[in-house]
Formats: C-alpha cells, sequence, structure tokens
C-alpha cells in the first residue's frame, strides 16, 4: 500500500532545536538505504527514524512515498548522467579526451565505489518495477547516445560508432561492478583505450 500523508503530528522540542533537512537530505537518505536493502524497505518511516526526524517533517517536502522515489530516480539521472555529460562539454575537450575521461570514471576511488553501489541498487529495482525500467532505459540511451556523438566526431561511421560506444559503456559498467585490484584496472583500462581511443585519435 502507497504510505500517504498522516494527520498532522507535533514536532518534539528535540526536533525543532536541529537544522531543518531538506529534500535533497532525504533522498540522500532513501538512496543510501537502498545500497544496502530492496527497494521495498525504503519507507518513510524507516528513513525518518535513520535520521531522527519525524514522519511529519517529510510531507513538508514530499506528497508521498512515491513522490520520494521518483525523485530518487529524478537525481539519480541527473548527477550520474546529466551533469556528468554537462562536465564534459563544458570543458570543451576534443572527443578523444573526453572518451579517454569518460573510460577513467570508474577509476576515481570512493566517488566511483559509491556511485557503482547506486547503480547496482537502482538496476536492481529496475528489474521488478515499471518506473524504475523506464528511467534506467532513458539513461542508458542518453549514455550510450553521447558516446557514440564522441566517437562519430573521431570520424567514425554511424553503426560503429554505436558499436564503439556499446563497447565503452560495456566496459565502464563491468569495470565499476567486478572487484579488481588496482593493477588489473588501470591494465585494463589502457588496453580498452588503447582498443578503441588509440593516441593518434588525439
Amino acid at each position: 500500500m502507497p504510505e500517504t500523508s498522516p494527520a498532522p503530528e507535533q514536532t518534539p522540542a528535540s526536533e525543532r532545536s536541529r537544522p531543518q533537512l531538506s529534500p535533497q537530505d532525504w533522498i540522500a537518505a532513501a538512496m543510501s538505504h537502498l545500497v544496502n536493502h530492496p527497494i521495498d524497505a525504503v519507507r518513510v518511516d524507516v528513513l525518518a527514524k535513520q535520521i531522527g526526524m519525524t514522519r511529519g517533517s517529510f510531507y513538508w517536502h514530499f506528497t508521498d512515498r512515491e513522490d520520494l522515489l521518483q525523485r530518487l530516480l529524478q537525481t539519480w539521472r541527473k548527477t550520474t548522467t546529466e551533469q556528468v555529460i554537462a562536465r564534459f562539454q563544458n570543458a570543451a575537450s576534443d572527443p578523444a579526451t573526453v572518451l579517454r575521461g569518460l573510460l577513467e570514471l570508474s577509476t576515481h576511488g570512493r566517488t566511483a565505489a559509491q556511485a557503482s553501489k547506486v547503480e547496482l541498487a537502482i538496476r536492481e529495482w529496475a528489474r521488478r518495477d515499471d518506473t524504475a525500467r523506464a528511467v534506467v532505459e532513458e539513461v542508458d540511451n542518453q549514455r550510450l547516445g553521447y558516446f557514440a556523438d564522441c566517437f562519430a566526431a573521431l570520424g567514425h561511421g554511424t553503426e560503429e560508432s554505436r558499436h564503439r560506444a556499446f563497447m565503452l559503456y560495456g566496459h565502464l559498467l563491468s569495470d565499476s561492478l567486478l572487484p579488481s585490484d588496482e593493477a588489473q584496472r588501470k591494465a585494463r583500462l589502457a588496453f580498452v583505450q588503447g582498443l578503441l581511443v588509440p593516441a593518434q585519435a588525439g
């Protein structure tokens, strides 16, 4: 059953003395919980207890649990795809440099490790939920389209650019999800960069 807005509840004095949480705080808490639990466990009461707030404070920012989950998906898409693409576009680098930079995303330490955990959790959610599946498909298409555009800018034909984009994306996903030591990762990265974006391409 969807969680709907409860009757107004009095805010405890201890909570009134704390800094007020923003919608992003609730979304971050939900995303963190999703990494270690199935989507059914991401509930308003659980998150409220986790961050030390009342359920009532949640409904200042969200209509219901479904609203939170929708905004979680949109936040994931914005931070892991739209903002990443914008950052590379604003850097105004040549396509070969962009592609090498994209291939290096999975090597960015703790940031990459956390991003891969969230990615895996959302993809697991998408296996069971049509809304999450639709967002994941949109993200995949947006990423693949950008990668293909970069390859096309290097002079590859449309079909080959799509194939190269798929290979690059497959490497990014597998490299972020499969365990490996630093030496293995660096060697694999160098091989894939040489295969997809050889030095003469830059």
